[in-house]
């Protein structure tokens, strides 16, 4: 028994210390970044610790210089930054992180989470990207919104020109965060996925969102075997017993665990959490696996080379993107399994781009028009009460193929939603096309004001 306990004890910390060394590690890049960037008020140059012959000459003596032990420098913090507890994403219950944590965030966001994974592929940016027309005018409350909180980005298209373009003030993130910066779409990437698998449909690579997943073998023995795509993109698969994140002991429901789902890929998913898995009743329950699965079957129906035509298709040729674009890989991703996320890397008039191209194939009445209009009509609801109903995810009552649906106040009007963690969002108004864009570090801003109420009062 005393056995037992002192090897758990041992474990501990060794978790302890490995997490401490990798923490230092993140800081002392952190820090690298904070100089390049000249932050001069969150670090300071100091001396490392001597080596060599500097170890035992005295510090600023003439032998010292002579020696070069000067050059020995070393950046160093001088920040507050809260971590929680090494999590890789600022919580958004609860949280309310000073600058200097959000900076830390900021530089992770764009260093490390996802740009340091592989990208599964470079989509070209177009030769003759589109270019925007613009009727500027201001707006006090997106302007304060700015200036308070972790906002990046805002743009507002309407009438086909963007009426709203703010950045982040140079005193805040400006100074990092530009018109070329990539920043990582979190869930927005679903809604995108699922405008990709309306391509793959219209191209004739899947047969209709009621195709059944019956002929792809690693979904055999998983309680994804045979279901229909509408109810995978509905999310209503009857998979919450292995996701629902109200059963801490779930594996899938700490999207920090080396587990997570968007670390994994398909095929190793379903041959080990997810073998013999059976399905249960289909109601609306939301997770991250499922938009990972559509666009790998998307890949394994098309074929690789076809899949990235497809991409090209979507990205370069009809949406116009000005910049290379990319979706990044789970970490667990080999040539022998290899994968994709939907995890989108773009930059803010690139995902406008994105948003633009949907609402020209609604108003056009094109097959991927179609398509768009046909998630709607087969809509559900989200089937959940949320305590605060004032976000982007949690406002709208309905879900559509990775679309939140019916804002409130706007139950009959066709405005789609796409939503991700820490307040990147696109609210498509395609009755009345206008397009709300927002990209942030932390879901610290008012959505209902500089959003949903600029949608609902319309034009």
């Amino acid at each position: 028994m005393i056995k037992k306990i002192l090897i758990i004890i041992f474990s501990i910390i060794l978790s302890v210390t490995s997490y401490a060394d990798e923490q230092e590690e993140l800081f002392e890049e952190f820090n690298v970044w904070l100089a390049k960037n000249e932050f001069t008020e969150y670090y300071k140059v100091g001396f490392a610790e001597p080596t060599g012959k500097c170890k035992d000459l005295e510090k600023f003596s003439h032998l010292w210089y002579y020696n070069k032990c000067d050059k020995n420098k070393k950046i160093k913090g001088n920040y507050n930054v809260n971590t929680y507890n090494g999590r890789s994403e600022i919580p958004e219950k609860g949280s309310k992180p000073n600058y200097d944590t959000l900076l830390y965030y900021y530089w992770n966001y764009t260093n490390g989470n996802w740009f340091n994974k592989a990208k599964y592929s470079v989509i070209k940016a177009s030769e003759s990207p589109y270019q925007f027309k613009f009727d500027l005018r201001e707006d006090k409350n997106v302007k304060k919104q700015m200036q308070k909180t972790a906002l990046l980005s805002y743009l507002l298209f309407e009438d086909g020109k963007i009426v709203i373009d703010e950045l982040s003030p140079k005193d805040k993130f400006g100074k990092v965060f530009t018109n070329e910066s990539k920043y990582h779409s979190q869930s927005v990437g679903k809604s995108i996925a699922s405008y990709v698998l309306g391509h793959a449909i219209c191209k004739g690579y899947i047969e209709s969102i009621d195709a059944q997943l019956n002929d792809w073998p690693i979904l055999e023995n998983t309680l994804y075997h045979n279901q229909k795509i509408i109810d995978i993109i509905n999310m209503k698969a009857g998979d919450e017993k292995y996701f629902s994140p109200k059963d801490k002991s779930n594996i899938f429901a700490n999207s920090n665990s080396k587990h997570s789902v968007t670390n994994r890929t398909i095929k190793s998913v379903m041959e080990n959490e997810l073998k013999n898995s059976k399905k249960s009743a289909s109601k609306w329950a939301y997770n991250n696996l499922l938009p990972h699965l559509i666009m790998n079957y998307i890949i394994f129906k098309a074929g690789n080379d076809e899949f990235l035509k497809l991409l090209e298709d979507v990205f370069t040729n009809k949406a116009k993107i000005e910049y290379d674009a990319s979706f990044a890989e789970p970490r667990t991703s080999t040539s022998e399994d290899r994968a994709i996320t939907s995890t989108l890397l773009v930059t803010r008039y690139d995902y406008l781009r994105i948003a633009k191209a949907m609402l020209d194939d609604w108003q056009n009445d094109t097959c991927e028009g179609k398509y768009l209009k046909s998630l709607y009509e087969r809509k559900v609801k989200k089937n959940y009460d949320y305590g605060d109903t004032k976000q982007a995810f949690t406002n709208p009552k309905s879900y559509g193929g990775f679309f939140h649906l019916e804002p409130s106040g706007m139950k009959k009007r066709h405005i789609f939603i796409l939503d991700g963690y820490g307040g990147q969002t696109i609210t498509i108004d395609f009755d009345k096309g206008r397009i709300v864009a927002t990209l942030a570090i932390h879901r610290d801003f008012n959505w209902m004001k500089i959003a949903h109420s600029v949608i609902k009062k319309g034009k």
